[in-house]
């Protein structure tokens, strides 16, 4: 049996509708852009992201 923790890739703000992505490649979160708009929602929302108890971190496979 093979464990991993898993990191959220995406989240969005309940309250303000910000979208963001995680980059690997900054190592930080990354605003999304759809149709040519960055999708910030409010820059005074004290966020709160859409990443509640139902995300699971451990994931377990058979090796």
């Amino acid at each position: 049996m093979d464990t991993r923790i898993r990191k959220p890739r995406s989240r969005t703000c309940e309250l303000c509708g910000r979208q963001e992505v995680w980059s690997d490649e900054k190592g930080t979160w990354k605003i999304v852009t759809e149709d040519g708009e960055r999708q910030v929602g409010d820059p005074h929302c004290l966020h709160e992201w859409d990443i509640t108890g139902a995300f699971t971190p451990i994931e377990t496979t058979d090796a």
